[in-house]
């Protein structure tokens, strides 16, 4: 049994795929109502949403490149150069960029981030191609449409600063897009995804077989970056829309994967299912977090306890060790899920 359905227009299964995409994007939509409610849709995310969202979603699914990778012996030792040398040049990369600049060092950090966020959901999308039979020229459509829906709100964003939001820290990312700039790239984004649309429904009306899953993605793509970036302008917002819908879907593809790796201590963990899972990487998440606040941050004493400050020099060895799982998680991902060079995928 693979960990990917067989065949048909669905990813995992018709059930997993509307819970993994539309659950996600659901859940982001409903808590933007809350924050509606509660006067906070623009406003700084409360620490309900930081542990919700952040903490047991964004940094947990980080965690899960464990199950993936290093928990699993036959696939560390299938690639040991890969495996152990990422992390090793990450953190002395890290080192020598912080201690040179550490504003420069988070700015880095944040476009490694947004291609990754970015490359994430196009993926999903060449998955759902990989298994169709639609003609050549609604597969670059797929593409156009995931990568219009992503790029476009992210070159806005830089179009229209100083936003009430940003990806680490404030002022991350670098100021060099004139206003116009971003009027085009939404524009484009427009065009493109009301061209998707309508082949779409080209194609239903001529009686092609639809694939649900893969719109899916797309619809839920745009309708979250659009809206918590573009449209609201807050850290709640921004949070909800941009955590859920990346790290939901990633957990259960490594918990499939993982159930399905016969034989692995990966597979003996995970007989204990979901919870599990979900557990000890919100475990892991937890002291990662409690050493970020205790060492660097000072945010959730109520949290996390009290911590003490560390100087410059000794933040330039802390810092990106600390950060280290979320790199390695970065890099690697680019790795493990590319079926050309992992022939147990296929």
């Amino acid at each position: 049994m693979s960990f990917l359905a067989a065949d048909g227009p669905w990813l995992f299964s018709r059930r997993d795929d509307l819970l993994a995409f539309g659950g996600s994007s659901l859940l982001a939509f409903a808590l933007l109502g809350v924050g509606a409610a509660l006067g906070i849709l623009e406003s700084d995310a409360p620490d309900w949403i930081w542990i919700g969202c952040v903490l047991l979603v964004d940094v947990a699914h980080v965690w899960s490149t464990l199950y993936r990778v290093y928990l699993d012996g036959t696939e560390v030792r299938r690639r040991p150069l890969l495996y152990v040398g990422v992390p090793l040049v990450c953190y002395a990369a890290g080192v020598l960029v912080h201690a040179w600049d550490g504003r420069l060092f988070w700015t880095l950090l944040a476009y490694v981030a947004v291609f990754h966020f970015v490359r994430q959901q196009a993926g999903w999308v060449a998955l759902y191609d990989r298994r169709s039979t639609a003609p050549r020229l609604d597969r670059i459509l797929d593409r156009l449409a995931i990568y219009a829906s992503t790029v476009a709100p992210i070159v806005w964003w830089h179009a229209n600063m100083p936003r009430r939001f940003h990806w680490f820290l404030e002022g991350d990312f670098v100021v060099l897009v004139p206003a116009w700039v971003g009027s085009v790239a939404l524009a484009v984004e427009w065009t493109v995804v009301v061209a998707w649309l309508a082949r779409q429904a080209w194609r239903v009306s001529r009686g092609a077989r639809p694939n649900p899953g893969k719109a899916l993605v797309i619809v839920t793509t745009w309708a979250c970056w659009y809206v918590g970036i573009v449209a609201l302008d807050g850290d709640f917002a921004f949070t909800v829309t941009n955590v859920l819908i990346h790290g939901i879907p990633y957990l259960w593809l490594t918990y499939r994967y993982g159930k399905h790796r016969a034989g692995s201590r990966v597979q003996r963990i995970l007989r204990g299912g979901v919870p599990v899972f979900l557990l000890s990487l919100a475990l892991l998440a937890f002291v990662e977090e409690a050493a970020w606040d205790r060492w660097v941050w000072h945010e959730r004493p109520w949290l996390f306890g009290t911590g003490r400050e560390i100087d410059l020099s000794a933040k330039s060895l802390v810092v990106p060790l600390l950060i280290l799982p979320q790199l390695v998680h970065y890099v690697l991902d680019g790795f493990v899920w590319r079926r050309r060079d992992n022939p147990q995928l296929a």
